[in-house]
C-alpha cells in the first residue's frame, strides 16, 4: 500500500527520480551535483506549492492517513510513567478509549484519548475508534478521579464518531454523551483538549470540552463528517470533498471563528512524517497551556471554560421592524 496521497504524487515521483539520480551518480562516478542541486530545489519549490496551499479536503485526507500517530504513539512521547487504567465499573472496558494517569515534566495529569487502530485487526480490536458508552463513562470516572486529586486532565480527540450500534444505543450512549459534555463543563481542574487526527460529532465534543481547546494543523472537528453532511445535503456521500470545502472543518477555519485556541503546526508533509519531531512540537504547546492554567482557582477554571463557551459564535442581527 502506498504511504503518499493522490495530491502527493508529482512531489512522489520527483523524489524517485531524484534516488534515481544519486543512485545513478554513486554508479558511475559522476559528478551531477549541479542537477542534484536543482532537482532539490524543484522539490522544495513543489513542497512549498503543495503543503502551503492544502484545501480542506486535503486536511482531512492527511488527518486519516493510515500511519498517523496516534494517541498510544504520542503517550510516551509525551508522558512518564504511563499507567493504564480500565473500566467503566458499570458494564465493561472499550478499547476505544485509552486512559490513565501519567507525568508531564514531573506535573502529574491524567490523559484521555480515543484510540484507532492501523491494520484491519487493530482496528477491530479498538472498534475503528468509535467508542462505545462505556468508554465514555470510563473517561468521565478518569475525570472525576482527575479532579479528586487536583491532576489536570489531557484530552486527544481522533474519532470518526462514537459507535452507533443497535447495542451502544442500548446500553445509554446518548445519554453517556450528554453526561460527559455536562460534567465537563464544571470540572474544577485544567483541562487541555487537542484534536489529534478526526473530531467527529459527539464522539469527539463528548471528552472535547476543555479550557483550551488545540487542533494540529492538518485536522478536522465537526458535528458530523464530510461524506454524511454530503449524504444528508445532496444524497450522495461521494460529494465529501465538496461539503469539506463548505463546511469550514479545519483548524484555520476554526481558529478565525474564535472555537478552537491554538493551531498546533504539523512537520512538513503531516505529522505521520515524523512522530518524534510532532510530539515535541506538541509538548510546546500542552506546557504552554498547563502554566497557564496552573495559576488559576478552582473557580477561575469553571469560570474561564464557561466565558470560553459562553462567546463562541457569531451573528449578525437585522431589526426587520427598523
Amino acid at each position: 500500500m502506498n504511504n503518499y496521497l493522490d495530491f502527493e504524487k508529482p512531489l512522489v515521483e520527483l523524489r524517485a527520480k531524484l534516488s534515481e539520480l544519486q543512485k545513478f551518480m554513486d554508479e558511475s562516478n559522476l559528478d551531477l551535483s549541479d542537477e542534484m542541486s536543482r532537482f532539490k530545489q524543484r522539490i522544495e519549490k513543489l513542497e512549498s506549492e503543495i503543503y502551503n496551499n492544502l484545501t480542506p479536503w486535503q486536511r482531512v485526507q492527511i488527518a486519516r492517513h493510515p500511519m498517523r500517530p496516534t494517541t498510544l504513539d504520542y503517550i510516551p512521547l509525551l508522558f512518564e510513567n504511563f499507567i493504564e487504567l480500565h473500566g467503566d465499573h458499570y458494564y465493561g472496558d472499550d478499547k476505544a478509549i485509552v486512559g490513565g494517569i501519567a507525568k508531564f515534566e514531573g506535573i502529574p495529569v491524567t490523559i484521555i484519548g480515543q484510540l484507532r487502530g492501523r491494520d484491519t485487526k487493530e482496528n477491530l480490536l479498538r472498534n475503528f475508534g468509535m467508542p462505545n458508552p462505556e468508554g465514555y463513562r470510563k473517561a468521565l470516572r478518569l475525570m472525576k478521579q482527575a479532579e479528586k486529586f487536583n491532576r489536570p486532565i489531557i484530552t486527544l480527540i481522533d474519532t470518526k464518531g462514537a459507535f452507533p450500534g443497535k447495542e451502544a444505543e442500548e446500553r445509554g450512549q446518548s445519554r453517556a454523551l450528554a453526561e460527559n459534555i455536562f460534567e465537563m463543563s464544571s470540572l474544577k481542574v485544567p483541562i487541555i483538549c487537542i484534536i489529534i487526527g478526526e473530531g467527529a460529532s459527539g464522539g469527539a465534543l463528548a471528552i472535547g470540552v476543555g479550557n483550551h481547546i488545540h487542533m494540529l494543523e492538518n485536522t478536522w472537528f465537526s458535528v458530523i463528517a464530510p461524506e454524511s453532511a454530503a449524504a444528508l445535503l445532496w444524497k450522495d456521500s461521494s460529494k465529501g470533498q465538496l461539503a469539506a470545502n463548505l463546511m469550514k472543518i479545519t483548524a484555520p477555519d476554526l481558529k478565525e471563528l474564535g472555537i478552537i485556541d491554538e493551531i498546533v503546526p504539523e512537520v512538513k508533509g503531516g505529522a505521520h512524517n515524523n512522530h518524534e519531531e510532532q510530539a515535541m512540537i506538541l509538548k510546546s504547546i500542552i506546557k504552554n497551556s498547563l502554566i497557564e492554567l496552573s495559576t488559576y482557582s478552582a473557580e477561575r477554571i469553571i469560570e474561564h471554560r464557561y466565558n470560553k463557551y459562553r462567546v463562541i459564535g457569531k451573528y449578525k442581527f437585522n431589526n426587520i421592524l427598523s
